[in-house]
């Protein structure tokens, strides 16, 4: 067993690799571990990491992987895939089993979102905690990627450990294409205000993710926490930052080596209670 743990190392750079081909160009990768945290915040991500695939146009810096800012304007003719190099002969192979951009353009969730629409009016924080609670209940966004971006401000972040990337549209369509469509699932536990710019939601992760042949990796079920930052001028969401209950080599082998849960890694997170979630009433604002 601990072997096999030590080999993960290798493995999961490839799984990193692939998983990472998921995301937006103007996404960022830092290395492992460069940023701590406390001790109990579990701050490591499983499906949003790994090496990215650069441009002729990009540098690599040996702390972290980033694109120029500039390169989308340089490169018109390039895309998402189209024109990209591979510096890691794993991170060509694998993204062949990612989603491709075209089946992305078919995707029906993604097509019905209006990424330019009109953003709400600023709401309480309790009233913004309680819609966001109702329409990720309703909508799992955080793997659908069917989000609302009317909520969501366009100086919009996300970072986990090891990705950091801008706005909501690549996000949404980031998860979308990460994230097995039949299977997995954002079950929402709770909403919670945690200070007048702050709100955590607590979720159950679970499904599969879209790496590799044979259909993909099973995720075995862990608890996620959200921290959303809002935004005290306008009330939109401004950041998120995921934080997982587990430690990245639990979640690794038990998806490798699933015959290991509750032996060598710990048992998977039990099952959601159903809620009974309402949209509360807005008024004059919200959208």
């Amino acid at each position: 067993v601990m072997a096999a743990i030590k080999s993960l190392s290798f493995t999961l750079c490839v799984i990193n690799v692939s998983s990472f081909t998921a995301w937006s160009p103007s996404a960022k990768m830092l290395l492992l571990n460069q940023k701590q945290y406390p001790a109990g915040h579990a701050r490591r991500h499983f499906g949003t990491r790994g090496l990215q695939a650069i441009s002729t146009k990009q540098e690599m810096d040996v702390a972290t992987i980033e694109e120029e800012e500039d390169v989308a304007t340089a490169d018109e003719g390039n895309s998402e895939t189209d024109g990209a190099e591979y510096k890691n002969a794993a991170t060509s192979v694998l993204s062949n089993f990612m989603q491709k951009e075209e089946e992305e353009l078919l995707n029906p969730i993604l097509s019905a979102i209006d990424f330019d629409a009109t953003k709400a009016a600023k709401l309480p924080i309790e009233t913004l905690a309680a819609v966001l609670d109702y329409e990720l209940y309703t909508k799992e966004w955080f793997v659908t990627g069917n989000v609302n971006p009317t909520y969501f401000s366009d100086a919009f972040e996300f970072q986990d450990p090891d990705v950091k990337l801008s706005g909501i549209e690549d996000y949404a369509r980031g998860v979308n294409k990460l994230f097995d469509q039949a299977t997995s699932r954002a079950e929402i536990i709770s909403t919670e205000v945690i200070d007048d710019e702050t709100i955590t939601v607590t979720w159950r992760l679970s499904g599969k993710v879209s790496i590799g042949p044979g259909g993909g990796l099973t995720i075995k079920p862990y608890l996620v926490y959200t921290d959303f930052t809002i935004d005290r001028d306008t009330g939109l969401v401004l950041f998120q930052e995921d934080r997982f209950d587990l430690p990245q080599w639990d979640i690794l082998l038990s998806a490798l080596f699933p015959f290991l849960i509750g032996k060598v890694t710990s048992d998977p997170a039990p099952p959601v209670e159903e809620r009974d979630v309402a949209m509360p009433t807005l008024d004059g604002g919200g959208g």
